[in-house]
């Protein structure tokens, strides 16, 4: 498919050439094998029988948590499909993006969905502008909505062992995040995508990070329902922040030891939460697991930037 049948596709985007350079094999290669090495030191971080004693009784947050793994990847796919005609199989492959940023190091992920983008002729001329763009509109898309948290949860935030610096604390992370809408002034030289496709993603990116803030704090609230809501929309918010750290692996875990400074080691919510990490580990686990399993059985298909062949 070229840019001419594809209307979401920017026009003066210069030509990518679409065959496979060597730097870009062994960059994939090296990526392929980093992540398998980071998926098997982060699986001997899981005590099976300790996750599986802790897991609630409650079986409604199976679904809530399962949502909330593949809400972003589920996103990804929506904004890429519309940009790219990105067929059914690329869910795959943004799977392994997420994996790739959460288990590895922060933008691995996208390095390694830039080079199996780099190689489909049929699906864009340039993916990097792309990718960037989308990229960017999900942090400050973070951002706002952190923000907004912020003015939702300020009632709450007394829960928290921040004592006489909370106001402070509030006050420190709201021009923090308000600083990155500088980027806005220069957006002309920033972005490449068209406008009207920008601001569709940045909707895209609004709702999935809503979304993701709520079945968090719906997901702890399920499994221990005893503080307010609000208390749980705040630390969903410190997990949304914690998540925007760049060049941090297993972010969960970090996110894990913050919510434990936060509200004590004592508390049934520091147990909650560092559950939650682990759970979301072991998924991360399972899926490279049947992603790995799906290059084996279909080595023809591109699940992986260095195996098979596009289609």
């Amino acid at each position: 498919m070229t840019a001419a049948t594809t209307p979401f596709v920017h026009l003066d985007l210069p030509a990518l050439k679409p065959e496979r350079k060597l730097w870009s094999t062994w960059l994939s290669r090296i990526l392929s094998g980093a992540f398998l090495v980071a998926i098997v030191l982060q699986l001997g971080q899981i005590d099976a029988q300790q996750l599986h004693n802790a897991l609630p009784q409650n079986l409604w947050f199976l679904p809530v948590l399962l949502a909330l793994y593949f809400a972003l990847p589920v996103a990804d796919w929506i904004i890429f499909r519309r940009l790219w005609a990105l067929p059914a199989s690329g869910f795959f492959i943004l799977l392994a993006k997420r994996i790739g940023n959460e288990v590895l190091i922060s933008y691995s992920g996208e390095v390694y969905f830039y080079l199996w983008a780099r190689k489909r002729s049929d699906l864009t001329a340039a993916p990097f502008g792309a990718i960037k763009d989308v990229n960017i509109l999900s942090a400050l898309a973070a951002n706002l909505v952190a923000l907004l948290l912020l003015a939702l949860t300020y009632p709450f935030m007394s829960q928290l062992h921040l004592g006489a610096y909370t106001d402070t604390s509030v006050i420190c992370a709201a021009a923090i995040l308000l600083l990155s809408f500088v980027i806005l002034l220069f957006s002309r030289r920033v972005f490449t995508l068209e406008r009207t496709q920008l601001w569709w993603i940045f909707g895209i990116h609004i709702l999935r990070l809503s979304a993701g803030v709520l079945l968090c704090a719906l997901l702890w609230f399920i499994i221990l329902p005893g503080p307010h809501f609000g208390f749980w929309l705040v630390l969903s918010m410190i997990r949304l922040l914690v998540g925007r750290l760049p060049f941090l692996p297993n972010k969960e875990a970090l996110f894990a030891v913050i919510a434990v400074f936060l509200v004590g080691q004592d508390s049934a919510v520091s147990t909650l939460i560092t559950l939650t990490a682990t759970t979301i580990l072991a998924l991360h686990v399972i899926v490279a697991a049947m992603l790995g399993a799906l290059a084996l059985l279909f080595p023809n298909r591109d699940i992986f930037p260095e195996m098979g062949t596009s289609s």
